[in-house]
């Protein structure tokens, strides 16, 4: 781990990143977010050397995966299309409602459950701080997928019986009463919602593990991709 502090320039992260790019024994790394006023996010990002690139973020693994070629999947994404596989969730002819058009996880989800395969083809309506009517799209969904950040927005009477909820929202609250001071909350409100879904994933502890181990697996991926082209 390279640890860097806020004062960072630039020009500094760019030359760390740079050596990292060319340092052999790295398979993969990531560079993490938020960063620093001063600096370029989408400039850092593009410096990270596609191969490497086991967030997913560079806009060469964004195409490919757009394109549905071999990549890496964005890390939250990969572990929710892990969790439907795992938990068999049937998305074949389903409507997903994506709620967010993050390029973390908004967009690229949209574009991964429309896919052809497992988990995919699926129907997908992509919903934003502009729709309107959003409760109209979201009460039809057999799907929905939040990564929205605005706590308890997805109420029980704007889902149907039986839907399946992937909640990646997360948001501190001021608790004074907690002993932290804060708790750690989602989109959804998860106690009335899940008396309605078949499926919910709760914050913390749902996508939030899975991004973590996607993000090893990646790792893992690029690991046995340098080793097939030095071979």
């Amino acid at each position: 781990m390279v640890r860097m502090p806020n004062t960072t320039s630039e020009t500094e992260l760019l030359k760390e990143i740079e050596k990292l790019n060319s340092n052999p024994d790295i398979d993969g790394f990531i560079v993490q977010l938020p960063l620093p006023k001063q600096i370029d996010t989408q400039k850092v990002l593009m410096a990270v050397d596609p191969d490497k690139d086991v967030d997913g973020f560079h806009p060469t693994n964004f195409g490919r995966m757009a394109l549905d070629m071999s990549t890496f999947i964005p890390a939250t994404p990969f572990g929710i299309l892990e969790l439907l596989d795992r938990y068999n969730v049937d998305t074949q002819g389903k409507h997903t409602v994506v709620i967010g058009r993050s390029h973390i996880v908004g967009r690229p989800m949209s574009i991964l459950m429309g896919r052809k395969g497992f988990p995919g083809n699926s129907t997908v309506t992509l919903t934003h701080s502009h729709t309107k009517n959003i409760t109209q799209i979201t009460s039809q969904a057999d799907i929905i997928i939040t990564a929205l950040g605005v706590p308890g927005f997805l109420k029980a009477e704007m889902v149907k019986d039986d839907v399946v909820i992937i909640d990646v929202g997360i948001t501190r609250v001021p608790d004074e009463s907690r002993e932290r001071g804060y708790y750690i909350t989602g989109d959804v409100d998860y106690e009335n919602v899940s008396k309605k879904a078949s499926h919910i994933t709760p914050v913390p502890g749902g996508v939030g593990p899975m991004t973590i181990a996607m993000l090893l697996k990646n790792t893992l991926l690029a690991r046995e991709r340098h080793r097939a082209a030095n071979r």
